[in-house]
């Protein structure tokens, strides 16, 4: 399937660059006027730490459990109590019970029939906060980004929030989710333009320590000081075609030369991005898998200042026959044993040496963390399409499903809202992912969400939704 972007200028135009997904966060002077107002009676973060289980996790079997549901919907797993009096979490989350009073769960967000029960639509919805438009049914996981859709969060942040001095201010890693056959939407700035693109990091499952960005890539056997000697015949053809070039994208991609330059020569790019400065003690404590270390690596972004870090799950291979799941979490086959035996571990240890590290570091109180998926899982066991109640699987369901939050104000160790009986539909406090979305900008002090479009004219970035304030 083919990922179109049009819009967008080839990167390697008179380039030093490998085309890959070059995005950077620039300088917008304009909105510097217009940054986020912060009331008395909150802080607003520095950074937010997004971590998205690819494929849907099942809400029922961790942080939403129903002991009590009919037998067929409560699945295998036995709840146990937590470090936060009250709140139960899956057996199989240890190590997140000892930190569970760090968290706030929202255990009543559904899309109420604005979703299409597939992964692209809610992709969009819960990255962006808005729901999808008309072509997500009609082209369903076919449907791929468009330059008009709606801007990732963690592209807002990036436009209103003043740059980062040598370091991108939106990151994803530890890959670009749905590619290479496809590429979800929902992840990119859009609308805002290339200039607010995240910039994206590859990691591997064989080298989880070793990060790289492509997009950062030098041509041939170029060394950064040849391109450093190149810097002022680049910026003297710059000169001599700027009147051939003075439109938006060509000025987009002089931005990027700049950052670009700047980014290949910083000494904190380096040190950021370097996970073996860290001590074996700490490696072990995460554990070193891709996902361990992406979420170490979020750390040390935020703890440079990074404002929005996305973790994307990399899914494993060896999963996908045995869930039928693409590798992630999306368990429409044997749910149960790949939970409890791949997927739970592999969250479980990382994700609460992070909210323990970042706490220890005194960074929590001033980062957002939030865990999140494009859907939950049905709670009927019995997926159809991977041998019904005999495969033990559990279909798409996108009517309710957890978030966790933690940090950045928020008051840890409460439940925000209910499912019903069963966690098919959200019954106390229901909230949608516009709620989500508007929570995250609250938290980071952002409340002018005006931007402006090619023409100038101002529009507002996100008029639906609240931010759930009673949960900071």
């Amino acid at each position: 399937m083919r990922f179109r972007r049009s819009g967008h200028m080839p990167l390697d135009r008179r380039s030093f660059l490998l085309a890959g997904g070059l995005s950077f966060f620039g300088a917008n002077l304009a909105s510097f006027a217009a940054q986020a107002s912060t009331s008395p009676t909150r802080r607003a973060a520095k950074s937010t730490i997004l971590i998205w289980l690819s494929g849907g996790a099942s809400h029922i079997d961790t942080w939403d459990m129903k002991p009590d549901a009919p037998e067929g919907y409560r699945g295998l797993f036995r709840p146990v109590q937590t470090s936060a009096p009250g709140i139960e979490l899956c057996e199989h989350l240890p190590h997140l019970a000892q930190q569970s009073h760090h968290l706030a769960i929202v255990r009543s967000l559904g899309d109420f029939g604005r979703g299409t029960g597939d992964h692209h639509a809610g992709y969009y919805y819960n990255l962006t906060g808005h729901a999808p438009d008309s072509s997500f049914p009609r082209l369903l996981n076919a449907r791929v980004p468009e330059p008009t859709d709606w801007p990732a969060m963690g592209s807002v942040v990036a436009l209103k929030r003043p740059p980062h001095p040598s370091l991108p201010s939106a990151i994803t890693l530890p890959h670009k989710e749905g590619a290479p056959e496809y590429t979800r939407p929902g992840q990119f700035a859009a609308r805002l333009g290339l200039e607010y693109d995240p910039l994206f990091v590859d990691g591997t499952r064989e080298a989880p320590l070793d990060f790289a960005m492509p997009a950062l890539k030098l041509h041939g056997d170029m060394t950064v000081d040849q391109l450093l000697a190149k810097r002022e015949l680049l910026a003297s053809i710059d000169r001599a075609q700027r009147h051939f070039d003075d439109t938006p994208a060509a000025d987009a991609y002089r931005k990027h030369q700049r950052k670009a330059l700047s980014l290949l020569t910083s000494q904190q790019t380096k040190d950021a991005f370097n996970l073996h400065d860290e001590p074996p003690a700490m490696l072990d404590k995460y554990g070193r898998g891709i996902n361990s270390m992406s979420m170490l690596l979020a750390r040390r972004l935020v703890e440079a200042e990074v404002p929005f870090v996305t973790v994307f799950w990399k899914g494993d291979k060896e999963l996908n026959e045995l869930c039928k799941s693409g590798g992630g979490w999306d368990t429409h086959g044997n749910n149960f044993n790949c939970l409890k035996d791949r997927l739970l571990p592999e969250f479980d240890r990382p994700f609460a040496a992070l909210l323990d590290d970042l706490h220890e570091r005194g960074l929590l109180d001033q980062t957002l963390v939030l865990v999140t998926s494009e859907m939950g899982r049905k709670p009927k066991i019995g997926d159809p399409r991977s041998g019904g109640a005999g495969g033990a699987g559990r279909d798409h369901w996108t009517s309710c499903m957890s978030v966790l939050l933690a940090g950045g104000g928020i008051r840890g160790g409460q439940v925000y809202g209910s499912s019903d009986r069963r966690a098919e539909f959200p019954a106390a406090k229901p909230v949608a992912p516009e709620d989500i979305a508007k929570t995250l900008f609250w938290s980071m002090g952002i409340d002018d969400l005006t931007a402006t479009d090619r023409t100038g004219r101002p529009y507002n970035l996100m008029e639906e939704g609240q931010p759930i304030v009673e949960l900071f």
